[in-house]
């Protein structure tokens, strides 16, 4: 396989515990937080990005916000960034 084959992206979701969720509020409607989108990024660091349903319900758009800078918060996304290498290291192939 070549060394300087081209991957665009990597990127896992994640779900936030229950005990590390938070609401935030865009364009007046309040929403809360249950999903990291975390990406790897070419020199190797991460990057994350929250998104969430209106706390009213309905159908309300899924709206990305910034991730809250709490260590707990970076601490998950560490962890989840290296459960995912472990992962994807362990693939078994194509499954077609």
């Amino acid at each position: 396989m070549s060394s300087d084959l081209e991957v665009s992206a990597l990127a896992i979701n994640v779900t936030i515990p229950q005990a590390l969720r938070w609401t935030d509020t865009r364009r007046g409607e309040e929403f809360q937080l249950t999903t990291l989108n975390v990406r790897l990024l070419p020199d190797g660091r991460l990057a994350a990005k929250a998104y969430g349903r209106p706390v009213g319900g309905g159908r309300g758009a899924y709206v990305s916000f910034p991730v809250l800078d709490r260590p707990e918060l970076a601490a998950l996304i560490a962890e989840a960034a290296d459960r995912a290498g472990t992962l994807w290291a362990a693939h078994r192939g194509l499954d077609c």
